[in-house]
């Protein structure tokens, strides 16, 4: 039976630990070091972004500076996360072609080990495409690699225990406000080993659990070992790179904010955000930006295909997209070329806002759907208004309709919706919304414009893209459910806080299809 090594280096700092996850996957891939398997923990707390994550887009690094908690990048992809010293991380790096060539391939395998290792220690444990690993439906470990050469770094976080408020606060999970419902809305999300099993096992007998479960699926067996002098010398080189601020910010927002664009798409291999830098004037976009929650491999191509993407025209973007992935292994996306063609576009689309009367500045805060702007202005004849920004003690909060009291920004709304000559429907839960999108296209609504917030629509992109209906979707401002963390109360129509309505953009989107009922 081949033998591998089992390597333990117990709690160290983030830098020391990213570091080691670099030294490890380098000598692999040099051949200087064998196939292992290697359990890490973090001391202080970290919050760690993914390889082509925004620390400022995906942290609050306020509160993790007055915590103490370090920041950093990881080398592999995903989603930001939150790692202290009662978390377990498990990392197997080898060579790829013992798993196949195929990133989904040595996700499903190494995952599987990983969940007969827990499933030892009592607990249903399950593969949950893409990545993580399941109990009950809900997450125990998240999971991510990348590779360098014929050589692979795939990694794991198992959550021994969970501090759910300090998870939610260094992360820019979308909740401001703490409440025990928004507590409980992300213990819905994830569970813990001590949530399973009542209590902590030791941590040598989780441990030895995740090297049984690895023995059982590759059929290998471990032998402790420590670092080689090759590894020691790459980790204390990584440690150096590492701790400068260039790396850590080695993707931020163009700081020119009044020519960002952005757009937000969720897709089957994860979701995409893309910021564009843009110069109207000359109809190019001077830089693009491209971050989110996917995998690729290798880790380069995002950045080169930013490259590819600098001092483009408008108008070639797309082109430019389709010649970058011409010729290139795609089998290590988790996303497809389609998909970031359609990110880029999506934000891109928004210069055309201004033709409009639409400030480039509130251009972050339109949402387009199954059509273009001016379309959805020629073709509307209905506005949609969420129950949420009428007031908590409102007649109408739960039901269709407004006494148009001036209460509240409903009122107005119905007021710019009735000079315009369109229906008004107040949505009051999340099945409402749905049955109807459905009636509406039934009766013969051709477009409609609705308001939202920004992460109610890139959590239900689906539902809006399904129900065929081209739509604009204008952000809304103040406390959210999202921000509050009660998304799923207003999911049933029982959130109890009152947000408000963008009126000065609606008001400019409502002006121009008043214009057009009048031109007809």
């Amino acid at each position: 039976m081949e033998t591998w090594r089992l390597l333990d280096t117990g709690a160290k700092t983030a830098v020391e630990n990213i570091a080691l996850d670099s030294a490890l996957l380098q000598a692999r891939s040099r051949e200087l070091s064998p196939d292992t398997l290697h359990f890490l923990r973090y001391d202080p707390p970290a919050a760690l972004i993914g390889y082509f994550q925004s620390a400022g887009q995906e942290l609050r690094q306020d509160y993790c500076r007055s915590r103490e908690i370090d920041v950093q990048r990881r080398i592999t992809g995903g989603g930001a996360l939150y790692f202290d010293s009662t978390h377990l991380g498990w990392e197997l790096i080898g060579q790829k072609g013992r798993f196949g060539l195929r990133q989904d391939e040595v996700t499903r395998k190494i995952c599987e080990a990983v969940a007969a290792g827990l499933r030892l220690l009592g607990i249903n444990a399950a593969f949950r495409a893409r990545n993580d690993i399941e109990v009950g439906g809900r997450k125990i470990s998240g999971t991510g690699g990348v590779f360098e050469g014929d050589a692979f770094l795939f990694q794991g976080t198992l959550l021994v225990d969970l501090d759910v408020e300090t998870m939610i606060k260094s992360l820019r999970i979308p909740t401001e406000k703490l409440s025990a419902r928004g507590l409980s809305s992300i213990r819905e999300r994830v569970t813990s080993l001590k949530d399973e099993l009542g209590e902590l096992p030791p941590l040598e007998e989780i441990k030895d659990a995740i090297r049984r479960g690895f023995e059982q699926v590759l059929g290998v067996q471990f032998k402790p070992g420590g670092l080689t002098d090759a590894e020691v010398a790459m980790q204390a080189d990584f440690v150096k790179e590492y701790s400068q601020a260039g790396w850590i910010d080695m993707i931020r927002d163009p700081e020119d904010e009044h020519q960002v664009l952005r757009s937000v798409l969720r897709t089957d291999g994860g979701l995409i955000r893309v910021a564009a830098s843009v110069d109207t004037r000359r109809a190019l976009l001077k830089q693009c930006l491209i971050s989110g929650d996917f995998f690729v491999s290798p880790e380069r191509l995002v950045f080169d295909l930013e490259a590819a993407l600098k001092n483009v025209p408008l108008a070639g973007a797309g082109t430019a997209i389709e010649e970058f992935f011409r010729g290139r292994d795609r089998s290590m996306l988790s996303v497809t070329p389609a998909d970031f063609n359609r990110a880029v576009q999506l934000a891109l689309d928004k210069t055309s806002l201004s033709d409009y009367g639409i400030d480039l500045s509130d251009a972050n805060s339109v949402f387009t759907v199954n059509g273009d702007f001016g379309h959805v202005v020629e073709e509307c004849s209905l506005l949609l208004l969420p129950y949420c920004a009428k007031p908590v003690d409102c007649e109408y909060r739960e039901t269709d309709g407004c006494a148009m009291c001036g209460e509240c920004s409903v009122g107005e709304a119905y007021e710019l919706a009735a000079a315009a000559g369109i229906d008004v429907i107040s949505i009051h839960n999340y099945e409402h919304l749905k049955e109807t999108l459905v009636s509406s296209g039934l009766k013969g609504t051709r477009a409609y414009v609705g308001c939202c917030c920004e992460a109610f629509f890139v959590k239900h992109q689906a539902t809006f893209v399904e129900a065929g209906l081209p739509a604009i979707l204008l952000d809304i401002s103040e406390d959210t459910c999202y921000r509050l963390g009660a998304e799923d109360k207003a999911y049933r129509g029982e959130f109890e806080n009152q947000t408000g309505l963008r009126l000065d953009l609606l008001e400019k989107v409502l002006r121009l299809v008043k214009g057009v009922a009048q031109g007809a």
